[in-house]
């Protein structure tokens, strides 16, 4: 379920962080008179085109299109979430931010589960380091050649034996059993006769925190010391209001600027994998909690980069692993590699054993997705039989169907004709059949992106308007105009129509137009784009007041020719004929504003006068 922030809350923390004080902080700004100027952190550049408008409180780069808020910002160059990006910036300005799930009332108090999580960290950790029952745990560490400054980062820890050392030393702090449950920390006693007994679930294992993106801890896994066939190897945290496993990432509060860097990001099998990784300085490598990868995980990991070198462990069920994992982040939209590494081997095992450089080899030289599935289906189908060669290449059609992008689609498709030694249009004619009796019914999913940032084509006359209005939001004799006089339903443009919206909310409850802009952003960012560009642009008019008043008068008018040729063209029999003549004359008249503000009130008379009628007949 959404999380909701207040409108307030957004508007106290953009009120309270400097747009200015905070992209200096990511990037060297230059003054450019009122404005500041910078080389684009987010496309490369050798002149600088990326403004900030630290009156207006926004960037804008005219040379890719990105622009937005101080939100916008932290959620571009972070590559976070909105509410993790408010997160971020709350703290930063030292505003409470409570994130509650929306429609939700559990009566829990989130910040009060963090501060119960972290406090168990800490216990974990330093009874690691402390407690003489921790000794088999601290030589289980050394085993693994994890330093002292790994198991700082990542407060490694231990929990202890006994069944309540979690439970009373919680309790003695003041948490509740429902909070120490309601994380999973504790677990309720099934013996009858004891219904109110509760116990530790985390027991003599080696404790490794998980934290969200923000680095709070939100959840558990523990490995146990004891080998015994009837005990799990790991124990992880279960579904709580803090963690969801299938949208959580091990290690992506710490991998996730390294993968901003390269855009790619390693992800390796398991947690150990990861931390070797860390400690040797591949700090791009993550890895999932315990289970499969979801659309979640692609979606997130797609925030930070464009491709995924996978690291699994090289048997049967890493290789298939792999193979699954790879589909979903084509679904992404996501490039894939796969490390092969040699049986028996893991990325912690081979980098103890081998060293870094070797392990940096084999990531360099891993293979395509597709390359490494047909290496894979090599060893248990003959290509060199007809039948064989079939189920081969159902197997491989299959990932390439897979991909929400075309050019990726059509690179892994002759990627796979040629290591099947298949012509390509063979190959495509099957990929289509097999599309098309998956998706029947559903519209291609490359035809319903809304992620991702497109060159939209918008009609140049309201974008034009546009222009002048959020320029002229002060002066009330244009914004009056375009309240009074513009052909709103005639505006064909979403966006155009929402930003020339914004610009008459913000003149009526006086408030400036960039708040009332933010106010309306969406999801994808297109609109944020939109109008970011629009406030970072110069002044459409230059020179006299009259003449931004006379160009926005000849916009309207333009809109109205527009609307009432599509209305004429559009009439047909023999009762339009009166219609068709009025609009032939209005539409001669309506060359200059002197006569065409006449003919503007004649037609918005006429709708109103259409639209009481209707009501009237409807009641």
């Amino acid at each position: 379920m959404s999380k909701i922030i207040s409108k307030n809350t957004l508007e106290n923390i953009r009120a309270r962080v400097d747009i200015a004080e905070l992209i200096g902080s990511y990037i060297a700004l230059k003054r450019a008179g009122s404005n500041f100027k910078a080389l684009c952190p987010f496309h490369k550049e050798k002149t600088p085109s990326f403004h900030v408008n630290p009156h207006r409180q926004i960037f804008h780069c005219f040379g890719c299109g990105a622009g937005g808020d101080i939100f916008s910002f932290v959620m571009q160059h972070e590559g976070m979430a909105f509410t993790d990006a408010a997160a971020m910036l709350a703290e930063r300005a030292g505003v409470v931010l409570d994130l509650d799930d929306g429609g939700a009332d559990d009566g829990l108090d989130k910040n009060a589960l963090y501060r119960l999580n972290a406090d168990a960290a800490a216990f974990y950790h330093r009874t690691l380091l402390e407690s003489p029952s921790a000794a088999t745990a601290r030589d289980y560490l050394a085993s693994r050649r994890l330093n002292p400054e790994t198991i700082e980062n990542f407060q490694i820890g231990y929990a202890p034996p006994g069944w309540d050392a979690v439970l009373n030393g919680a309790q003695k702090k003041g948490y509740s059993v429902e909070q120490l449950e309601s994380v999973g920390l504790i677990l309720k006693s099934e013996k009858t006769g004891r219904p109110d007994r509760y116990y530790d679930r985390f027991r003599d294992r080696v404790m490794f925190p998980i934290c969200d993106e923000q680095n709070r801890v939100i959840g558990f896994s523990g490995r146990t010391l004891i080998k015994d066939e009837k005990a799990a190897k790991y124990v992880n945290s279960p579904e709580t209001p803090l963690f969801k496993k299938s949208r959580v990432l091990f290690a992506l509060h710490r991998a996730r600027r390294a993968i901003l860097d390269t855009r790619e990001a390693l992800v390796c099998e398991g947690q150990i994998d990861v931390i070797r990784c860390h400690q040797e300085g591949l700090t791009a490598a993550v890895a999932s909690q315990g289970t499969a990868f979801t659309e979640d995980h692609a979606r997130i990991l797609q925030r930070y980069a464009d491709s995924i070198c996978l690291a699994f462990d090289p048997d049967k069920a890493g290789q298939e692993a792999a193979i699954r994992a790879a589909r979903v982040f084509f679904q992404a939209g996501l490039a894939v590699r796969v490390a092969a590494l040699p049986v028996g081997e893991d990325a912690d095992s081979f980098i103890r054993e081998h060293g870094l450089p070797a392990f940096q080899q084999h990531i360099g030289r891993a293979r395509s997705a597709i390359g490494f599935q047909a290496k894979i289906l090599s060893g248990s189908e003959d290509f060199g039989s007809e039948v064989g060669l079939m189920r081969a290449s159902k197997s491989m059609l299959e990932t390439v169907a897979c991909s929400s992008d075309a050019v990726q689609r059509e690179t892994l498709l002759r990627e796979a004709a040629e290591v099947l030694n298949l012509p390509v249009p063979a190959l495509r004619e099957n990929l289509r059949r097999f599309m098309a009796k998956q998706q029947r019914g559903n519209r291609p999913e490359e035809e319903n992106s809304d992620g991702q940032a497109q060159n939209i084509v918008r009609p140049r006359d309201e974008v034009e308007l546009c222009e002048h209005a959020v320029h002229a939001a002060d002066r009330p004799e244009i914004v009056a105009l375009i309240e009074q006089r513009l052909p709103w339903d005639a505006l064909s443009d979403s966006a155009c129509k929402s930003v020339l919206e914004a610009v008459v909310a913000a003149a009526r409850e006086q408030r400036p137009v960039q708040e009332t802009l933010f106010a309306r952003s969406d999801a994808s960012g297109e609109f944020q784009r939109f109008f970011s560009g629009l406030l970072a642009s110069p002044p459409k008019v230059v020179g006299a007041e009259s003449s931004q008043l006379d160009a926005v008068r000849d916009l309207i008018l333009c809109l109205w020719r527009n609307k009432l040729k599509r209305e004429r063209q559009a009439l047909s029999g023999a009762d339009a004929a009166e219609r068709q003549a009025q609009i032939t004359y209005d539409l001669y008249h309506l060359k200059n504003w002197d006569d065409g503000q006449d003919i503007i009130d004649f037609e918005i008379a006429r709708r109103d006068e259409a639209n009481t009628v209707k009501v009237e007949n409807d009641q």
